[in-house]
C-alpha cells in the first residue's frame, strides 16, 4: 500500500504518519508539503519505520503539475492539508479559499484523472455546522458562518462529487487537542495548557459559557489510520468524544495548577456555542481512551520539558 499524505507534516500528519509508518502493509508514505506553518518535528528525531518508508515532497497543494506527480503509483490520499484556524475566527478570507477550497479542489480535478488511487480519505471541521442551540447530528444541515468554516464546507462538496467515484471518507472533527510532537497552540486546550503551566494564568474570551466539541489527537490518528483498510461505503462522519464548556476545561487546569489565575475578555459578548453528537459509525475503528479530561491534562503536563520560574 503507498500512501501520499498532504498536509502530512503538520500537527495531526506529523501522529498519523507516525502509526502508518509501522504497519506492515504499507509499503511508502510521501508526505506533501508546503511548510507554512514552519514546525519541521516531523523530520527530527528517529523512529521505527520512518527511515524506509517516508519520503517528502515539498509542495503547494494548488501546485497542479506536482500534485499529479506526488499522486503516481498511490493508492490511498490522506487530505490534510489546509490553512487552519480557530473554527470560530474571521480573518481574510483569500487565506482559507485559496487553499481549503480551490487547493482541495485541484487534488480532486488530480485524483480524478489517476487511475491507482482507489481511497480517499479528507478532514474536515465540524466548524461547518456554524452554531446551534441543538446538539448537532451527521444528518444535521451544515450553516458556515466563518471565512474557515466556508472553505472547509465548499472543500467538502468537492470531495462528495469524488465519493461517486472513490471510495472516500469525510471525516469532520472536533477541536483536536492533546501532546503531539509537532504542536499546535493555537488551539484552546493545548494553548490554555502552555499559558497555565508557563505564566499561571489563561484568558478566557466572553462568559466561558460557550460549548465546543473537542477530540483527542490520539483518537484522531487512530482512526485516520484505521481507515486506509476500511470498508465503510463514502460518506461524511463526525468525529468528536466530548463537548465542554470553556468553563469545564478551566475547572480542569484548576486541579493540576491550584494556584492559576484566569481572567475574562470581553465577557459581555455572547460567544457562538456548537455541541456534536459524539455517537459516529467511525466510532468502532478506534479504542475511546477511559482518561477523563484531567488525565489526558497530566499527561500533556508531564510532556512540557521544563518548570516554569516560581
Amino acid at each position: 500500500m503507498n500512501i501520499l499524505i498532504t498536509g502530512g507534516a503538520g500537527y495531526i500528519g506529523t501522529a498519523l504518519v507516525q502509526q502508518l509508518a509501522v504497519k506492515e502493509e504499507v509499503k511508502s508514505i510521501l508526505v506533501y508539503d508546503n511548510l507554512t506553518r514552519e514546525n519541521h518535528n516531523l523530520f527530527i528525531g528517529k523512529s521505527h519505520g520512518l527511515d524506509d518508508k517516508v519520503k517528502f515532497m515539498m509542495g503547494d497543494i494548488l501546485d497542479t503539475r506536482k500534485i499529479r506527480k506526488a499522486l503516481k503509483n498511490i493508492d490511498v490520499v490522506y487530505h490534510l492539508a489546509a490553512r487552519v484556524s480557530t473554527p470560530f475566527s474571521n480573518i481574510d478570507p483569500h487565506f482559507f479559499e485559496q487553499t481549503n477550497h480551490w487547493g482541495t479542489a485541484e487534488l480532486v480535478y488530480a485524483i480524478e484523472e489517476n487511475t491507482t488511487v482507489q481511497k480517499i480519505i479528507f478532514v474536515s471541521s465540524t466548524s461547518v455546522y456554524g452554531s446551534s442551540s441543538e446538539m448537532v447530528e451527521e444528518h444535521s444541515v451544515p450553516n458556515p458562518n466563518t471565512f474557515y468554516s466556508i472553505s472547509k464546507w465548499r472543500a467538502e462538496q468537492h470531495m462528495q462529487r469524488l465519493g461517486e467515484k472513490r471510495n472516500t471518507t469525510i471525516v469532520r472533527c472536533g477541536n483536536v487537542y492533546g501532546f503531539n510532537p509537532c504542536m499546535r497552540f493555537d488551539s484552546v486546550i493545548n494553548r490554555f495548557m502552555f499559558d497555565a503551566h508557563f505564566n499561571n494564568k489563561i484568558s478566557i474570551h466572553g462568559t466561558g459559557k460557550q460549548s465546543r466539541s473537542f477530540i483527542h489527537i490520539n483518537r484522531v490518528s487512530d482512526l485516520l489510520c484505521a481507515l486506509r483498510n476500511s470498508a465503510e461505503p463514502s460518506g461524511v462522519h463526525n468525529l468528536t468524544d466530548k463537548n465542554l464548556q470553556i468553563l469545564d476545561i478551566v475547572d480542569g487546569l484548576k486541579e493540576i495548577y491550584p494556584e492559576m489565575e484566569f481572567m475574562f475578555i470581553n465577557q459581555h459578548l455572547d460567544m457562538r456555542d456548537l455541541k456534536v453528537n459524539p455517537r459516529s459509525a467511525l466510532t468502532a475503528l478506534y479504542d475511546k481512551a477511559d482518561d477523563t479530561l484531567v488525565q489526558e491534562l497530566k499527561h500533556f503536563q508531564s510532556q512540557f520539558g521544563f518548570k516554569p520560574l516560581v
